[in-house]
């Protein structure tokens, strides 16, 4: 009975993190409570996920990642990335590999995240267009972090299995000669073939030149003096920008697709659909005036200390699931939406109430000494190079003073993972490197509260036997198969549903199963549980899959279904190649 409620569960949540709509975090929390409920997971021992070493050690890398990301070295880094030339090949190539040899030592979207900008404006300085290159660094990304035991939450993960079941887990690089492998046959195919099967995304470029994306939705108002008494079909004859309009709002009331003969009067809110260039000319033509920018006036400050810059909204931000009417951002935060834009789909709303979600890109105003700080702290990624920090390259030597001794002493042995590297993110506190005021806004808090969920759920699949009636029908159903391809069913599994839910929840779910598979055909469990690893970090096929696909969607200007134009030939290079290396070096 209580296997079936397992699976029931499993199932119900497994629809729920395809589903999309409620965060994957709260999503295992319903099954840890649900298994509580039914009994099958004790409440005592409801919360003893979260004091587990995997999620101590995800915590503790997350601080480590943005303690090396304050230091300066990776704006060092960005500065040199910008003197790359304008071939696309080199920048593809050189872009790609920083961000997959970053992705091996700190969060994988956080590497993502630093280099994206520099991207952007690589992209624009070469005349291409963004979408060739930020894929293939989010795909980078995801590649690199496979290579070390801190790469990635999966390989901690499975590290911890590992010592449950054997007494030792795996160490910091005993995942680097099957991931770096497959990192380096899957960025050659990025770099020589992958980004030509991405599509030309040449849309409007923004105000500022720093990206390309198809269409902003945004508001004006009709000021005295601009269009009162004019028809619409007037306003757009006297201007040649490309400029749709898709409502017009009068005393509250809105009328969806005007007619053009419609007569404007003073203080009628037009709503359009443009790219950023457009609307630029479209408003300097029309001396109609942006709804969100008309609250900075332009006072004693003068108005060159207003800024505006684009940002995408990234996952976990504090904007998802709310409108800017409800967040109140100007009195909030100091700043002014002025246009949103989301691939795939029309927002149908007005501006203050279209309700945000993970990869739109914000035109966002605010006072410049603010807005770069207040953006950050909304949890999004601005799309504009930001100047390197002033007074942090003398911190570097001593951040990686305190890193590699951290390295050290996991590769020797002195003292486990979970306790060095807590130690070392408290270090880099302590030595001024990190301030303590960004300790905890640095921790990716969602993955933090999955793990905590997710890891009694996997030993409830367990503990029922669940893992080993699973375990049963897969060597069922491949009884006439060879070793070899059990372990690539596991992988390909693995694989697909890390493609449709966070990949640390499969990985907890499938690593149970991969030791079931092992111990029934009395093989050893590694060559299985490196192949749950490394297609745990293999989310090439969607955007939902991974942080780092979705955080390039809004600025990639990329559709669905553009991901599996690069991600499954790079899938089947990964499955073709990462047998033949898991079974070298982890034999059977």
């Amino acid at each position: 009975m209580s296997q079936s409620i397992v699976f029931a569960t499993l199932l119900f949540v497994l629809a729920l993190f395809a589903w999309g709509r409620i965060r994957h975090d709260f999503v295992a929390l319903i099954a840890l409570f649900v298994l509580v409920i039914a009994g099958i997971i004790p409440s005592s021992e409801a919360f003893l996920g979260f004091g587990h070493p995997a999620v101590i050690t995800v915590a503790a890398v997350l601080v480590i990642g943005k303690a090396l990301e304050y230091s300066g070295l990776i704006d060092l880094i960005g500065k040199w990335v910008m003197k790359a030339g304008k071939n696309l090949l080199w920048q593809i190539l050189v872009l790609s590999a920083l961000v997959a040899v970053a992705s091996a030592f700190m969060n994988n979207v956080g590497a993502l995240a630093i280099m994206m900008p520099v991207a952007i404006h690589l992209a624009r300085k070469g005349g291409h267009p963004p979408s060739y290159i930020l894929m293939p660094i989010a795909f980078a990304s995801l590649l690199g972090g496979m290579t070390t035991l801190i790469g990635t939450p999966p390989n901690i993960i499975i590290a911890t299995f590992r010592a449950e079941a054997t007494g030792e887990p795996f160490g910091m690089f005993d995942f680097s000669p099957v991931g770096a492998g497959l990192t380096v046959a899957g960025l050659l195919f990025i770099v020589l073939i992958g980004w030509r099967l991405l599509p030309r995304r040449s849309g409007g470029k923004s105000g500022e030149g720093l990206f390309e994306i198809e269409d902003y939705i945004t508001e004006v108002e009709v000021v005295k003096d601009s269009a009162g008494g004019r028809t619409i079909g007037d306003l757009l004859d006297s201007s040649d920008a490309d400029v749709q309009v898709l409502g017009l709002v009068r005393n509250n009331r809105r009328m969806h697709a005007p007619e053009q003969d419609e007569v404007l009067a003073e203080k009628d809110i037009l709503i359009l659909e443009s790219d950023t260039e457009g609307l630029k000319a479209f408003l300097s033509d029309t001396g109609l005036k942006l709804v969100g920018g008309k609250k900075f006036r332009k006072d004693a400050e003068g108005s060159k200390n207003i800024a505006i810059t684009e940002a995408v909204v990234m996952d976990g931000s504090s904007l998802i699931g709310r409108t800017a009417a409800d967040l109140r951002m100007r009195s909030r935060y100091g700043i002014n939406l002025l246009a949103v834009a989301r691939r795939e789909q029309k927002i149908h709303r007005r501006l203050d109430h279209v309700i945000f979600r993970p990869g739109d890109v914000l035109l966002l105003q605010g006072r410049e000494h603010l807005l770069w700080d207040t953006i950050g702290s909304i949890g999004c990624l601005p799309l504009a190079r930001r100047g390197l920090r002033l007074g942090y390259q003398t911190r570097i030597p001593l951040a990686l003073g305190i890193f590699m001794t951290a390295i050290i002493l996991v590769i020797t042995g002195l003292l486990p993972v979970q306790a060095v590297f807590p130690m070392a993110a408290v270090a880099m506190v302590l030595a001024g490197v990190l301030p303590l005021k960004d300790v905890y806004t640095s921790i990716d808090w969602p993955v933090i509260i999955l793990l905590g969920a997710m890891i009694p759920v996997g030993n409830a699949l367990e503990t029922s036997g669940g893992a080993d009636s699973i375990a049963g029908a897969i060597m069922g159903a491949g009884a006439q198969m060879p070793a070899w391809a059990l372990l690539g069913l596991i992988l390909v599994v693995t694989m697909f549903l890390s493609d449709i839910i966070n990949n640390a929840a499969t990985v907890v779910l499938m690593a149970p199963v991969a030791i079931g598979v092992a111990e029934g055909m009395g093989l050893s469990l590694d060559p299985f549980l490196m192949a749950v690893a490394v297609g745990g970090s293999c989310a090439f096929l969607t955007p939902i899959g991974h942080q780092s696909n979705t955080l390039v969607m809004g600025p990639g200007g990329y559709r669905f279904t553009d991901y599996w134009r690069m991600g499954l030939p790079l899938e089947v290079i990964i499955v073709a190649l990462g047998i033949p290396l898991i079974l070298w070096f982890w034999p059977l």
